[in-house]
């Protein structure tokens, strides 16, 4: 008896296949991406493309202040989502872009990588609260 298959069992090495199968139908179904941003190329965007407050800000991040915000301007920015590429915890930073005619800071940002702060390796514009980013290629 030990050691010996019973045999009306069998051994379906299916199952997670068809796990697997339904997990990405329903992935489909419900919208939800489960490819990794890291898989994804990176959108880029000209200055000129952007809002005049953004280059606004820009400019202010160059010029190391002074910010509209500054208890938020140049605050850590987690980058919890995952759309930017895996970098160090203290990477990057976060600065509100203006939007007219709005009483609060909006879900306009500028998000900044590298240091010095007001010589950034890198910036990145948002305008949907962190869902989609552009990389900003002549910041």
């Amino acid at each position: 008896m030990f050691g010996m298959s019973h045999p009306n069992r069998k051994t379906n090495k299916a199952i997670p296949t068809l796990v697997t199968g339904v997990v990405i139908v329903a992935a489909g179904i419900f919208g939800i991406d489960l490819a990794t941003d890291q898989d994804a190329e990176q959108a880029t965007c000209a200055v000129a493309e952007l809002p005049a407050e953004a280059t606004d800000t820009i400019a202010d991040i160059y010029a190391g202040g002074p910010f509209d915000y500054p208890d938020n301007d140049g605050a850590h920015f987690g980058n919890y989502e995952g759309h930017l590429p895996d970098e160090r915890s203290d990477f990057y930073r976060e600065y509100t872009v203006e939007t007219p005619g709005l009483n609060h800071r909006g879900a306009r940002r500028i998000v900044t990588g590298g240091d010095p702060a007001d010589n950034p390796e890198v910036v990145y514009y948002t305008d949907d609260h962190y869902e989609t980013f552009c990389e900003v290629n002549d910041a």
